[in-house]
Order: C-alpha cells, then sequence, then structure tokens
C-alpha cells in the first residue's frame, strides 16, 4: 500500500529535479521566493483568493509551472479544499488569502483543521510592516487570532525569511501530530529584493517530535493485552496520520481482540473485517459502544477519549485499564489517567506492540477471548444497524445513501457534511480502505463538505469522489460548485435533502416536545407531508446547481434511486448535483444523549438493549 494510500504523513520533498541546487542563489522579490519556496518543499496545488496585501505573490505564481492555483468563491472554501487535499493525500494543503477580511475567513477551516490533526499550511498577506498595529485598512492580527487554533504560526516582516520560514511551516505541519500552521507575510516583506537559495536551515529549537516508543511501557502493554479478557482496540484517527493501517490489522489478527474505529478512523481497518465492531460514540454502534463500557482493557491508538466517545466521562468503561499511545502527549492523560501511557507515532507503536505480543506467544502466554466474542457476537447479532422504509413511500435518507456506496466505483472518496447525513454516511457505507472517508470531526463544521471534496479531487483526480451533504450544509459553501466547473473538478454532491436541519430537528423531536423553532429550511413552517412540498423548495437545488455548471437531477423516489446514481456515476466530465428529497421524520440510532452515561445507549427510539447481565461483570 503506498504512502498516499494510506493518507500517511511525511514531510514534502526538499527539493526536486530541476530546482536549484544549495549553491546557487537567485537575485529576487520576496513575492517570487515565496513561489519558489513552495515549488521546492512540493506544493504543487493552493487554493485561494488574491487582495491588496497577498497580491504581490500573485504575479510570480502566473509564472509558476509547479504550482497550480485554484480560484475559489470564498476563502472558507480555500481552507477546507485544503483540508481535502491533505486528508486524501497525506500530504500538506495549502490556502491562501489576503489580510483582514480574507484571512478572519481563513479561521473556520484552521480551527476544523487544528481539532482534526490535519497538516495544513495557511498563508495570509498582511499589511505593510510599517502599518501593523495602526488598524490599517484591512488589517487584523491573524497570527493573535488564530494562535489557539495552529500548531504554530509566523509574522514574516523581512523578505528573506521567507524560505526558512515556508519550509519551517511544512516541517511543522507534516511531522509529529500533524495541524494547520499559519504564515503571515508583510506586504513590504512581499515586495522588497532579496535573494534566494535552497534548502534553508531549520531553526526549531524545541521541536523534536518523539515517534519511537519506550520498549518498556511496550512490553507492559503486550502483557496486558494477553492478560486480559475482554481487550477492544480503540483506534483513532492517529492511525490513519501515520500510515499504520497495515501495522494494525496485524496486530488485530494476531491478537484477535475486537476493533472498534472511531469517526475520524473510518477506513483504517476494513469494514467488513470480521473482528470490526464498528464506530463507537453518540451515534456508534451498540457492539461498540458496549465493547467499550464492558472492556477490562481499552487499548487506545491515536485516539484523544473526546466526549463524542465516552459520554459521560465519570461512567466511561469503569472496569476497564488503559493502554494510551499517541504521537501527542499532552493527549495522554488529558480526559482518561493512562496505565500505561505510550508517546510515539502509531506505526511504529503497532509495529514494536506486534513484536511484544508475539514474543508473550512464544513464552505461551495468549489472551482467550472466546467468552467475550460471545457476548460480542451475540450483541451485533442483536442490535445490526438499521433503518424503517417511510410509510407514505417517500425516500429514505439511510437508503439513498447506502445505495450510492454500493453503487459507487470502486476506491470512491467520501466527504460529508455535519449531522444526520454525516452519521448515516458512516454507518451505511462500507470503509475498506483508508483515506477513502473525509469529514470534519471534531469541530463538526456545517459547510465542509462541498469544498473538501474539490480538494480531495484535485489531490486525486484519478478517483471517484462524493460529497454527502444536508440542506443545510450544502447552503454554507454550495459556491464552490462554480470553482469545481471552471477548473475541470468534476465532484459528485449527494444533497440529502429533508427541508430541515436534521441533527437539530431530531433533538428538539427527542428533548424539547417536537417545537421546532427555527430549523424548518424549505418553508418556514411544519409540513405534515414527511418532506418538502415542491411548491416551497427555495431555493431549487437543480436550477441553482445548473446556473453553477453542473449537471443537476432530482429524485424523489426509491423507485428511481438507482438509475439516477448510475446516470451520476457515468457523468465524469463535470460536477453533478442530485437534491435526493427524503423524508424528513428520519433519525439517527443508536443515540446516546449528550450528557448521559454509555451505559443508556439506545438501539432505537424507546428500545433500551437489553444485555442480560444485571449485576456489574
Amino acid at each position: 500500500m503506498t504512502e498516499q494510500a494510506t493518507g500517511a504523513h511525511h514531510p514534502q520533498p526538499r527539493a526536486r529535479n530541476g530546482g536549484p541546487s544549495s549553491a546557487s542563489v537567485e537575485h529576487v522579490t520576496g513575492a517570487q521566493s515565496l513561489i519558489r519556496s513552495l515549488e521546492e518543499v512540493g506544493a504543487d496545488t493552493v487554493f485561494g483568493i488574491p487582495g491588496g496585501a497577498i497580491l504581490p505573490a500573485y504575479d510570480p505564481m502566473m509564472d509558476s509551472t509547479r504550482v497550480r492555483h485554484v480560484l475559489v468563491r470564498h476563502e472558507q472554501g480555500a481552507g477546507h479544499a485544503a483540508t481535502g487535499y491533505a486528508q486524501a493525500t497525506g500530504r500538506v494543503g495549502v490556502c491562501m488569502a489576503t489580510s483582514g477580511p480574507g484571512a478572519t475567513n481563513l479561521v473556520t477551516p484552521i480551527a476544523d483543521a487544528h481539532m482534526d490533526s490535519v497538516p495544513l499550511v495557511a498563508i495570509t498577506g498582511q499589511v505593510a510592516s510599517k502599518a501593523i498595529g495602526t488598524d490599517a485598512f484591512q488589517e487584523a492580527d491573524i497570527c493573535g487570532i488564530t494562535m489557539p487554533i495552529t500548531k504554530h504560526n509566523f509574522l514574516v516582516t523581512k523578505a528573506e525569511d521567507i524560505p526558512r520560514t515556508i519550509a519551517e511551516a511544512f516541517h511543522i505541519a507534516s511531522t509529529g501530530r500533524p495541524g494547520p500552521v499559519l504564515v503571515d507575510i508583510a506586504k513590504d516583506a512581499l515586495q522588497a529584493r532579496t535573494t534566494f537559495s535552497w534548502p534553508p536551515t531549520h531553526d526549531l529549537p524545541g521541536y523534536r517530535p518523539v515517534t519511537k516508543p519506550h520498549a518498556k511501557q511496550i512490553r507492559e502493554a503486550a502483557k496486558l493485552i494477553t492478560q486480559a479478557r475482554r481487550p477492544v482496540l480503540y483506534v483513532g484517527g492517529g492511525v490513519i496520520k501515520a500510515g499504520a493501517t497495515a501495522e494494525l490489522k496485524v496486530l488485530a489478527e494476531l491478537t484477535g481482540a475486537p476493533v472498534t474505529t472511531t469517526l475520524m478512523a473510518l477506513g483504517s481497518f476494513p469494514d467488513s473485517h470480521p473482528l470490526h465492531v464498528g464506530m463507537p460514540g453518540m451515534h456508534g454502534s451498540v457492539t461498540a459502544v458496549t465493547a467499550l463500557q464492558k472492556a477490562d482493557l481499552i487499548i487506545a491508538l491515536g485516539a484523544r477519549f473526546d466526549d463524542r466517545v465516552t459520554g459521560r466521562l465519570d461512567s466511561f468503561a469503569p472496569y476497564a485499564k488503559i493502554v494510551h499511545a499517541d504521537i501527542d502527549p499532552a493527549e495522554i492523560g488529558k480526559n482518561r489517567a493512562a496505565d500505561v501511557p505510550i508517546v510515539g507515532d502509531a506505526r511504529e507503536v503497532l509495529a514494536d506492540l506486534v513484536q511484544a505480543v508475539q514474543a508473550e506467544h512464544t513464552e505461551g502466554r495468549v489472551g482467550d477471548y472466546s467468552a467475550w466474542w460471545r457476548d460480542l457476537n451475540r450483541w451485533r447479532e442483536t442490535y445490526p444497524l438499521g433503518y424503517e422504509q417511510p410509510a407514505n413511500g417517500s425516500l429514505s435518507p439511510q437508503q439513498v445513501i447506502q445505495r450510492i456506496g454500493q453503487l459507487a466505483p470502486e476506491d470512491t472518496i467520501y466527504a460529508a457534511g455535519v449531522g444526520q447525513h454525516q452519521m448515516w454516511a458512516a454507518h451505511f457505507i462500507d470503509y475498506e480502505k483508508p483515506a477513502t472517508w473525509l469529514n470534519s470531526g471534531g469541530a463538526g463544521t456545517m459547510g465542509y463538505a462541498v469544498p473538501a471534496a474539490m480538494g480531495a479531487k484535485a489531490g486525486r483526480p484519478d478517483r471517484t469522489v462524493w460529497a454527502i451533504d444536508g440542506d443545510g450544509c450544502f447552503q454554507m459553501t454550495n459556491q464552490e460548485l462554480t470553482t469545481c466547473a471552471l477548473n475541470n473538478i468534476p465532484i459528485k454532491v449527494a444533497i440529502i435533502n429533508n427541508g430541515a436541519l436534521g441533527m437539530v430537528r431530531q433533538w428538539q423531536t427527542l428533548f424539547y416536545n417536537q417545537r421546532y423553532s427555527n430549523t424548518v429550511l424549505h418553508s418556514g413552517q411544519e409540513t405534515t407531508e414527511g418532506g418538502p412540498t415542491g411548491g416551497t423548495r427555495v431555493p431549487d437545488f437543480v436550477k441553482l446547481s445548473e446556473a453553477m455548471g453542473c449537471v443537476a437531477m432530482r429524485c424523489e423516489s426509491p423507485e428511481e434511486l438507482d438509475a439516477v446514481i448510475a446516470k451520476a456515476n457515468a457523468i465524469n466530465d463535470r460536477p453533478v448535483v442530485v437534491d435526493f428529497i427524503v423524508h424528513e421524520d428520519a433519525q439517527v440510532w443508536p443515540m446516546v444523549a449528550a450528557g448521559t452515561s454509555n451505559d443508556e445507549v439506545m438501539a432505537a427510539l424507546g428500545v433500551r438493549p437489553d444485555f442480560g447481565d444485571n449485576a456489574d461483570d
């Protein structure tokens, strides 16, 4: 499996054939130096919008044959596109904006990338250095604004500092725990004359990510694995980012322990594998949620025990010892104390764990999980994922998403928005390979799907890319379909159109006595027909999409579903948008209500699982 296919994070190449040798020196402007630096670190795609402060950089970019610029329609789209590019390729995503509002429009995608540990470099123009701090036109302290949501950020006021800063930014973004780095460059630094030489010398005192785990901790973890009776491998997105999916499969099959993959880790372990028990969390499978609750050992790999997985933290996994492996030492013990803390890169941790477990097996110490698997299989059979077809014959959103997954070409990449459609896409599409599922996990950013799909397709033009979006999310960033149409980025978009902000509406149904305050999108008032009616479709997504250069279709009945999806899959020369009119009352199950214990997981509305064990085990 290639590193690109696994989404592995690695530093971008320092230089490419045809670049200047380390001894060559060129006389250039700061802006030319910036573009040359981007070429040398291997950036091939930049998503952005020009403006006054960053404009000097756009002139030499026009002459570059190695950096493609994609002109987006909103800076938020540039940021999410860079994230989608990074998630699909495993390389650093790059976005660019001007000062002031251009830069602040990047705040949301930067925060999103920070929460999901995405390697991102955001380059912003800044007012001239002498004007900084004077409230000059289009000035904003973007370094100060983004300090809590970047891995690091730089303010560059001297042209000679540009190559070193770009090299350091890419190094920081792509090594250790990946994350976003902001480079803010004053306009006069871009305009000034300087010299360019490559490679520059890094100056990063104190930045030394630990990748090799401690052998003693590895041996202790292996002993716990073979001693445990009810272990669970709790796999997070860090396994995908480390390119460690092959090692994960070896460890799982070696131990025979059940595997649960978080929302950010879908595809890190094949959904079809018999050891896979599903996704944990608020809307996880009953088996995955319960496995963690009743485990006596949790081996957390590249995961962070966030609240969506743990539910009420003080009642989470009460019987379990914790082995917690993460490349970020700040995550270990942050939410749940670790009995065996392991700091290191997931690939190296897993490879060492495999050897340590093999050594345990050689000594005759092999875990017996047979009773555990009898329980797990019983739960799996009793509480499978499922859905009901609407009684009025309208489209089920789950069926729509399931059929998209079943009819899509092999290796299709899926980017989901946030809400009900996100959870259905997580559940009802099978993810067999890493870097095929892109979503906004930590921040939960509505409007993520369309630009992220655009970035993924730009980075992996050989792949089919479907954006699974809701009608609420779609209305936040759909203007990037124009970008796709004009730049030959033929993504496919499924709008799961229930006429409402679906997940919020579900909470209003369950917890607010069906008082639907400001969640109906199609007419401003509740309907009784089970979905948006023809006369109240504002906007008309078909007409809107056609106006942006897309092929657009509408699907309203199960009978036409497969034919519409097949037609969408067959069109590959321009973006395709399908408006799926689905039942508005469909809900996401299973569910653990916010603030409650995972012990209170509901398999469906009014259905509390019975595990047949009144006594604590």
